[in-house]
């Protein structure tokens, strides 16, 4: 019996599913709207729900680490030079990884601070040209 098993396999391997769903959840937080399939965008609504949920939840090291295992993070090591640049407040070092960790538990966490839930929304836009698949805009809730 299939009970439990409320996930959407988008016809690839986990492995490739996984690093599909946590790049496209990187790509939202850092530009807060993309535009995808119907499906996908269905199954990543899960997923950028559930991070937000982490970084208002837990703002303690363990909600940091739970939110970089979830979205695959890993970013460069700093120079000591640039890490006294970061600290004054110039984070033009930073590479994707590290914005996006930021503005995660920076402004969406207090941007939904009163908000229990449904952080995202899905905008049907049409069919893609080249296979008729159905795509939608997916976007963060002002």
């Amino acid at each position: 019996m299939r009970h439990a098993k409320r996930r959407n396999k988008l016809g690839r391997t986990s492995s490739h599913r996984d690093c599909m769903i946590s790049n496209m959840l990187k790509d939202l937080i850092d530009n807060g709207r993309i535009v995808t399939t119907l499906a996908k965008a269905k199954e990543l609504r899960r997923h950028a729900d559930k991070v937000i949920t982490i970084a208002k939840k837990e703002n303690s090291l363990a909600g940091i680490r739970a939110a970089k295992s979830l979205l695959k993070l890993h970013y460069n090591h700093l120079t000591p030079k640039e890490a006294r640049k970061a600290k004054e407040g110039d984070k033009s070092a930073y590479n994707t990884d590290r914005r996006v960790l930021d503005k995660l538990f920076g402004e969406l966490k207090t941007r939904y601070a009163d908000r229990n839930g449904g952080y995202t929304r899905l905008i049907k836009e049409g069919f893609r040209v080249g296979d008729s698949s159905p795509t939608c805009i997916v976007e963060y809730i002002q």
